[in-house]
């Protein structure tokens, strides 16, 4: 146990760097197995912040976290505090409105607040009698042959841990990972895309909700984007997303006015002018980042999950869901090797890394669909065509969104049946086109010969 400066934990016991989604839920799956945890916090405790430090967008909870949630026995209260949303509520430019619901099966996502979920494990994970929480350690030391971590207090005061095994649960910006990359044959790429987002809000009209709150609503304007996601007390989380240029470009509140009378004249209207103005310019754009890398693991000694292992931009709402995913996979694993760390680091390596890029990209694409591709008539025809030939043959065709969201399908399968089907629905689609125009010019061509 902790004895001042120098002090060390017994080293029998698990060690988690990070207590955000990932640290706390994994806390919460390795102590029911009988280990003792001891999760590490560079920050102060979040639930006694007034406010938040970090990104307060809301969070899609999906079929691969409510699963993992639920077999750790904490998805109960999980799900009372989301909000569903079974579609996307598309704002077209010129005002109209449609909407694209994610199936004909009540296929929903829950909107979730990020600080609400990371103080809900904390406390679950913190009433286990074999977890313990260290707030304001800094991580400035590692060995990982020796599995020792030393870290730093606000008084600058040393703590010394050694463990059975560590986890790098540290999030994009991991430490753990940024030594693992010193080691031999170590393959990483961190990309930061062109593109920042600044969150913004719809207040709520005296605790009524101003707009639909059971969709995801969008407002695709095709280099650009906008999107809210609803909140329990009436309000939403509004997150504009564009290129970083277009950021520096609005300068003064007449400029940011002006934009939104030109692309978004109806979220002024749901904002109000003083409110957009003064949230828009609270904070800078935030920056995206994307994460690969491999291995995931060091023998039978450290894993790195999460955003540490594979950081994605946010558009698929798969960051969370794939992370807690992760703490499920580990645990099945777990289970099949019997506790022995060094075959189940090995195995989460081998299947993860294949998904884990693969929901990378997809996570991109999906930026790409919902900021683009929405505005175009092509896609809503092969979107129809996907739903029509799903209920014809469920098991040959399913939506994309339906097999990353709504299934546990690996994210590499995923993709690998995604591309089979946007070539048969492409030739579908332009069968589709093509048999008005064949009909149009064999007319045109009987009234000529016989005109």
């Amino acid at each position: 146990m902790e004895a001042g400066s120098g002090g060390e934990i017994d080293k029998g016991s698990i060690s988690i760097v990070g207590a955000g989604l990932v640290g706390t839920l994994n806390a919460i799956y390795l102590s029911k197995r009988g280990y003792n945890v001891n999760v590490f916090e560079a920050r102060e405790d979040i639930r006694k912040q007034k406010f938040f430090e970090g990104r307060s967008i809301n969070l899609s909870l999906a079929t691969r976290g409510q699963e993992a949630l639920e077999k750790a026995g904490v998805v109960g209260p999980v799900m009372d505090e989301g909000l569903p949303m079974y579609g996307r509520y598309i704002h077209e430019a010129s005002g109209k409105t449609k909407i694209m619901s994610y199936g004909s099966h009540g296929e929903r996502l829950y909107s979730i607040n990020r600080r609400t979920l990371n103080e809900y494990l904390l406390t679950e994970a913190e009433s286990l009698p074999n977890v313990h929480f260290y707030f304001e350690h800094k991580l400035t030391s590692i060995d990982f042959e020796e599995t020792l971590l030393v870290f730093t207090r606000p008084d600058q005061t040393t703590f010394t841990v050694q463990s059975k095994a560590i986890f790098g649960n540290d999030g994009a910006y991991s430490l753990i990972r940024r030594e693992m990359s010193k080691q031999p044959w170590y393959n990483y790429k961190q990309e930061y895309i062109a593109h920042g987002y600044q969150e913004l809000c719809i207040p709520s009209n005296e605790g009524e909700y101003k707009i639909d709150p059971n969709f995801l609503h969008v407002w695709p304007r095709d280099s650009f984007m906008l999107i809210a996601m609803p909140n329990g007390d009436g309000s939403f989380n509004c997150t504009l997303i564009m290129p970083c240029k277009m950021f520096d470009d609005l300068k003064t509140e007449d400029e940011v006015l002006k934009f939104f009378k030109i692309h978004f004249q109806d979220l002024i209207l749901l904002m109000g002018e003083k409110q957009l103005v003064e949230k828009f310019f609270s904070c800078p754009p935030s920056p995206m980042v994307s994460v690969k890398c491999s291995p995931y693991h060091i023998k039978d000694k450290v894993l790195i999950m999460g955003d540490a292992a594979h950081a994605m931009v946010p558009f698929y709402g798969q960051g969370m869901n794939c992370a807690f995913e992760d703490c499920l996979i580990l645990n099945d694993l777990l289970d099949i090797y019997n506790d022995d760390f060094g075959k189940a680091f090995e195995q989460f390596t081998i299947t993860r890394c294949p998904d884990a890029h693969a929901i990378c990209d997809l996570s991109y694409y999906n930026y790409v669909e919902m900021r683009k591709l929405l505005n175009t008539r092509v896609f809503f025809l092969k979107t129809f065509l996907i739903k029509v030939l799903n209920r014809l043959m469920p098991r040959t065709f399913i939506p994309l969104v339906n097999m990353v969201a709504f299934s546990r399908i690996p994210y590499h399968e995923a993709v690998v049946r995604w591309n089979w089907q946007e070539k048969m629905v492409t030739r579908l689609s332009w069968i589709s086109l093509g048999i008005p125009v064949m009909a149009a010019s064999a007319i045109a061509i009987k009234k000529y010969i016989y005109n």
